[in-house]
C-alpha cells in the first residue's frame, strides 16, 4: 500500500513538474513582449537575460530541487548513489539560482532597480540559504570522515532547512509571478482577462500543487512491516 502511494505521488509530482515547465517555457519565449526591459534604449542582451531568469529560477531551481528531494523515493541501488545522485541535482539547482539571480545583475537600469521588492529580498534569501544548505549536507553526509552520531543529529535539521527552502524557492516564484502579472495589467501591456494572464495564474497555482506533492512525498514515512521492525530493532539492539 505505502509502495503505490509513494508510485501515485512520483506520478502527480511529475505531472505538475511538467505543466510547470510547458507553461513557463510558453509564457518565456511565446510571450517575449511581456519581458521587454523598461529602459530608455533596451538592448537584446537584456531581452535575453529578462527571459533566462525565470526559466533558470523555474525549471533549473525549483523543479531540479523538487526531483533532488524525491531520489529516495524512486532511485534504487545503495545509500551512497542516492546521496550522490542527490548532491549533483542540488548543486545543479544551486548553479541554475546563481546564474538565475546573475541575470538580473546585468539589467542597464542598475542593481538598485531590479532588487527592490519583497520577491527580489525572498529570493537573494532563498539561494543564500539553500547554498548554505548544500554546503552543510556535503559536509555532513557526503564526507568521509564525518563522525557517524554527529550525522545523526544533523539529520532532522539537514530536512528540515531543506524542506523550508524549497518551500521559500516556491513562495519567492509566487510573488515574482504576482509582481510580474500586476505591472503587465497596471500599465495595460496584459489584459486581466487573457490568454496570457491565464498562463501566469494557472504556473502559480501547478507551483502550489507541485510543492505540496513533493513536501508530502518527502515526509511520508516510509513503509515497514511489523516483522522487520522487530529484525531491524533486535539488529540495533546486538549492533
Amino acid at each position: 500500500m505505502a509502495a503505490a502511494h509513494s508510485f501515485s505521488l512520483l506520478v502527480l509530482a511529475r505531472l505538475s513538474a511538467s505543466i510547470v515547465a510547458f507553461l513557463v517555457l510558453t509564457w518565456a519565449l511565446y510571450y517575449k513582449t511581456s519581458f521587454y526591459p523598461h529602459s530608455s534604449s533596451p538592448q537584446e542582451d537584456d531581452l535575453i537575460y529578462a527571459v533566462l531568469h525565470p526559466l533558470l529560477m523555474v525549471i533549473g531551481f525549483i523543479l531540479i530541487s523538487g526531483e533532488a528531494i524525491l531520489v529516495h523515493r524512486w532511485l534504487p541501488g545503495s545509500r551512497n548513489l542516492k546521496k550522490s545522485v542527490h548532491l549533483c541535482l542540488q548543486g545543479l539547482a544551486l548553479a541554475c539560482g546563481i546564474f538565475g539571480i546573475w541575470t538580473k545583475f546585468q539589467s542597464r537600469d542598475g542593481i538598485v532597480a531590479n532588487f527592490y521588492s519583497l520577491h527580489s529580498w525572498m529570493g537573494i534569501i532563498c539561494v543564500s540559504l539553500f547554498g548554505a544548505q548544500w554546503l552543510l549536507g556535503f559536509l555532513s553526509f557526503w564526507h568521509r570522515g564525518e563522525v557517524r552520531m554527529a550525522r545523526i543529529r544533523i539529520l532532522p535539521w539537514h530536512v528540515f532547512l531543506g524542506l523550508y527552502t524549497y518551500g521559500l524557492a516556491v513562495a519567492t516564484a509566487e510573488t515574482g509571478l504576482l509582481e510580474k502579472l500586476t505591472f503587465l495589467q497596471t500599465n495595460g501591456a496584459v489584459q486581466k482577462r487573457c490568454t496570457e494572464s491565464m498562463i501566469v495564474n494557472g504556473m502559480g497555482l501547478s507551483l502550489a500543487l507541485l510543492s505540496g506533492i513533493v513536501i508530502f512525498a518527502a515526509v511520508l514515512p516510509k513503509h515497514q512491516t511489523p516483522h522487520s521492525k522487530s529484525v531491524y530493532s533486535s539488529n540495533k539492539l546486538h549492533s
